[in-house]
């Protein structure tokens, strides 16, 4: 593994799902709250050098007409009101004003939000990828990611998924269209 050097003008965290509705579902092989404190100390840390925060969730209107629903050999349960604090960001990521918060409709960041935009007008080239689920947003994202260009460097210890072999099996993916590197790694390479 090649080491990793990042620009913090040139480089943005994109942080997937990290909201109570999806943190608080148990994570394999890492806890949400591993999850969730490896995001924050990488947020801290390129703020402080100047890079940017963009945190995305998942929502969808109440009576969820906007939500996905085609017909799969494995349906989600039937659509039901989510508790009013489901799509809130949890407060642990530390959040500032100056962060970018994306809400998305479907499991991929960028189809159908303003994520491309912001990336775009800023000069990004490059994307820290963290959040729940790997396999789900996190992978949908990359891969769109991928097609639009970005380089993306994917941190193993600040994603999980409802299963290991789920979050294995992105990690694979992820190796073809990235680089897979630890939160230690990436915090070293924005010392």
């Amino acid at each position: 593994m090649a080491d990793l050097t990042l620009d913090a003008a040139t480089t943005a965290l994109v942080a997937i799902d990290l909201q109570h509705g999806i943190v608080n579902l148990t994570t394999e092989p890492h806890s949400s709250e591993a999850v969730v404190g490896n995001t924050a100390q990488i947020a801290k840390a390129l703020r402080e050098k100047g890079g940017l925060v963009v945190f995305v969730r998942v929502a969808n209107s109440e009576d969820g007409r906007d939500a996905l629903a085609p017909q799969a050999d494995i349906m989600p349960p039937p659509w039901a009101p989510k508790p009013s604090h489901w799509s809130e960001l949890v407060p642990k990521l530390g959040i500032k004003d100056t962060d970018i918060i994306v809400t998305k409709r479907q499991w991929g960041a960028f189809y159908g939000t303003d994520l491309d935009m912001h990336l775009r007008r800023r000069g990004i080239r490059t994307i820290v990828l963290t959040g729940i689920s790997t396999n789900i947003g996190v992978e949908s994202t990359a891969r769109d990611a991928f097609e639009r260009g970005f380089e993306q460097v994917f941190v193993e210890d600040a994603t999980a998924a409802l299963k290991a072999d789920a979050h294995r099996n992105s990690l694979a993916i992820f190796g073809r269209i990235g680089r897979v590197r630890s939160t230690e790694q990436v915090l070293e390479a924005l010392a």
